[in-house]
C-alpha cells in the first residue's frame, strides 16, 4: 500500500537543485510524501530560498557554531528528530556525519554521490574521473552507513566523459542525471518498495546488485 503521508527531512549545503527536483515531483504527485523540513549547515544558500518559495519549514544549523563534530551532530539530530521523519535525504549536504548520527537513521537516510561508486568516494569526483581518463562517469544513490560513501547502492546513472571536457562541464551533465534519478529512488522508498536490511539494499524484495541498478 502506498503511503500518502511519508515525511521527509532534506539536508542541504548549497543551491538545492536536487531539493527542487523532489519538490517538483511531490507537487506533481509523483511522490506520495511531504517535505516537512529543509535544514542547511550554511546560511544564505539558495536551497533555503527554494524551501521558502515552496512554503516548507527551513532552518540553519551552522556547523561553525560548534566546537566538535559530535556536538554539531547531536544538535542536528535533535532538530531532525523533532519532525519525526520517515526518511532523511542528503541533497548536497557537505558534511561528514559521525557514525553515531548515521546509526540514528539506519535504513532511513539516502544520499546521492557524484561518481559511480565504489569509484571516487569523497570530493573532486569529476576532476578525478577526467584525470584517470575514464570513458564514463556518473552518479549513485545509496543508503547512508557509517562508512563514507560506502552504503549499499540503489541506482546509478552513467554519462560519457568527452575529450577536453572540463570538470564543470562534466558536473553539469551528471547533475542533470541526478535530478532525474534521486526522486525516483525517494518514490520507491515512500512506496515501501525499497529498504535496507543487513547492509544490503532490496527493491520489491529482491537484493539490488552491489553497484545498484542502472537508470535508463
Amino acid at each position: 500500500m502506498v503511503s500518502s503521508n511519508a515525511k521527509i527531512v532534506v539536508l542541504i549545503s548549497g543551491n538545492g537543485s536536487n531539493l527542487q527536483a523532489l519538490i517538483d515531483d511531490i507537487v506533481e504527485q509523483k511522490i506520495a510524501a511531504e517535505i516537512v523540513a529543509v535544514v542547511s549547515n550554511k546560511a544564505n544558500v539558495f536551497g533555503l530560498e527554494r524551501a521558502a518559495q515552496a512554503n516548507i519549514p527551513h532552518q540553519v544549523v551552522n556547523h561553525k557554531e560548534f566546537t566538535t563534530r559530535e556536538e554539531y551532530d547531536a544538535q542536528l539530530h535533535s532538530v531532525i528528530a523533532g519532525f519525526s521523519p520517515d526518511l532523511v535525504v542528503l541533497a548536497g549536504f557537505m558534511r561528514i556525519l559521525t557514525p553515531w548520527f548515521v546509526e540514528q537513521f539506519t535504513g532511513k537516510m539516502l544520499n546521492i554521490h557524484p561518481s559511480l561508486l565504489p569509484k571516487y568516494k569523497g570530493l573532486d569526483t569529476h576532476q578525478r574521473a577526467i584525470d584517470a581518463k575514464d570513458e564514463e562517469h556518473g552518479a549513485s544513490v545509496h543508503f547512508v552507513t557509517p562508512e563514507l560513501d560506502g552504503g549499499p547502492v540503489v541506482l546509478q546513472s552513467k554519462v560519457p566523459v568527452f575529450a577536453d571536457e572540463t570538470a564543470l562541464q562534466l558536473a553539469s551533465r551528471v547533475q542533470e542525471q541526478e535530478r532525474q534519478m534521486y526522486p525516483l529512488v525517494v518514490r520507491w522508498f515512500c512506496q515501501k518498495r525499497l529498504l535496507m536490511l543487513n547492509n544490503k539494499a532490496y527493491l520489491d524484495g529482491n537484493e539490488i546488485p552491489n553497484t545498484g541498478y542502472a537508470a535508463d
